[in-house]
Formats: C-alpha cells, sequence, structure tokens
C-alpha cells in the first residue's frame, strides 16, 4: 500500500512536452460542478479534513496511502463511487480493510461522507486525483486486495469511446495493482460496454473470469435503479489476478 518508488510523471491537466507545451490528456471523466447543498457541506466540513485525500499530498516523494488511512490493511479500490451508496454499505461490512474511493466530483464526495458516517464507516479514505494516473504512480504492484468500478461512464458516442476506462492498457495496470486471486468486480447498465469490457478483460493474460450473477452485496443504488427503469440490462463481471 506504500507508493510506488519511481520518478513520476505530472498529474493530468499539468504534462508539459519537451519544448514546454502544455498538453492535454484524454481522461476517462469531465469533471462536473462543484456547488454543495447545504447537507453537503455539513458532511464536507465535518469530515473531509480525516477522509479527504489533499491532492497536493501526492505529490510528496515519501506519500503513503497507509499514511492517511493509520494503518496497514488489506486494501481495496473503488473507483468513480459516485455519492458514495455503495461504498458506505460495502465498507462498512468491512472493518479490516481499508477502502480508497476515487471519485473527482467533489459535491459527490461531500455526500458520500455524510453516508459513510451515518453508516459506521471510518476505513474509508477519498482521493480526487485521477484514478488511472494513482494506480500508475501511487499504488505498487500487487498491493491491492479488490478493485469495484461500478458503472462507469459508458462514453456511448462513438468518438468518445477512447475515454473509457476499461480498455487493454488500463486493464494491464489494473491487473498487475491486484494481489494473485484478487478480484475486480465491474458493473455496467450499457450493453455495448459489457461487451467491450468482456473482449479487453478475456483479452489480458493476468486477468480470468467473466460475466457472474449479480453480486448480492452490492446494494442497489439510484443510479442502478434509473437503468433498470428504463429497460437497461445490467451486466456484473468479476475477473480474478492469475499468477504472473
Amino acid at each position: 500500500m506504500s507508493g510506488v518508488e519511481q520518478t513520476r510523471r505530472e498529474r493530468p491537466h499539468e504534462r508539459v512536452t519537451e519544448d514546454g507545451r502544455r498538453v492535454r490528456e484524454v481522461l476517462t471523466y469531465a469533471r462536473r460542478g462543484s456547488r454543495f447543498t447545504p447537507k453537503q457541506q455539513a458532511a464536507w466540513d465535518a469530515h473531509h479534513d480525516g477522509w479527504v485525500i489533499p491532492d497536493a499530498a501526492v505529490d510528496d516523494p515519501g506519500f503513503s496511502f497507509a499514511t492517511w488511512f493509520g494503518r496497514e490493511a488489506p486494501l481495496v479500490v473503488e473507483i468513480g463511487p459516485g455519492v458514495g451508496e455503495a461504498t458506505a454499505a460495502l465498507a462498512a461490512t468491512r472493518p479490516a480493510y481499508d477502502v480508497l474511493a476515487f471519485e473527482v466530483w467533489t459535491p459527490g464526495v461531500a455526500e458520500a461522507l455524510g453516508r459513510v458516517a451515518d453508516a459506521g464507516a471510518t476505513n474509508v479514505r477519498w482521493c480526487t486525483v485521477d484514478a488511472v494516473w494513482s494506480l500508475e504512480h501511487l499504488l505498487a504492484p500487487g498491493s491491492v486486495t479488490e478493485l469495484w468500478t461500478f458503472f462507469p461512464d459508458p462514453w456511448h458516442k462513438k468518438r468518445h469511446h477512447k475515454r473509457r476506462m476499461v480498455t487493454p492498457e488500463f486493464a494491464s495496470l489494473a491487473a498487475s495493482r491486484l494481489v494473485p486471486g484478487g478480484a475486480w468486480r465491474l458493473a455496467t447498465d450499457w450493453a455495448e460496454y459489457a461487451e467491450q469490457m468482456v473482449e479487453v478483460l478475456d483479452a489480458e493474460p493476468l486477468l480470468e473470469g467473466g460475466v457472474v450473477e449479480r453480486w448480492d452485496e452490492r446494494p442497489l443504488t439510484k443510479f442502478e435503479r434509473k437503468g433498470l427503469a428504463v429497460d437497461r440490462q445490467i451486466t456484473d463481471l468479476t475477473y480474478r489476478r492469475v499468477e504472473a
């Protein structure tokens, strides 16, 4: 769970070419508004100091997520938890695990802080730095017990497919960060994206798995209910890291 000992490239939106030009990178998300509701503001004020890792902290060469959790424990990584409905429910039943949630939408983080607090879970930390960059530069190979990617943005327009998270490059990176036997759990309500996920993940030599029955521990979230309301098929997948 310690940081990766290597020279880090700049965080996304900060990359500079050798001739000094700034380059805008292709990201898997779009940043949304930052205005809080009163309830979100109250949760942010109460919990962000202890549970939200400042972006600037990751630039410290000695940065370690374990420092922010205050212990060494098996690590679960969730990418894109939104308002934390699944995060709160799953973390509360896993007190022996640390749950690291990557979410760039700060009102979502604020709402999730309140949900996790209400669930009595103290084992979640949020990071608003790009998740792909963080897995590459801040998490060591074989350091993640489980990876959760529930309903990532499908970027359904063909010209936006390059922004999807589940690509061969990311699959290779994610697989390398899992412990042997560690699970990558995914869910999507976009059938075409589910097909792409299967194609990509089946081709990754460090992973084995496929489409599974709905994970019964994953709570039915507001987002999932919306998908079901318009007759979208929900697809759950689980892949596990095999020995290299």
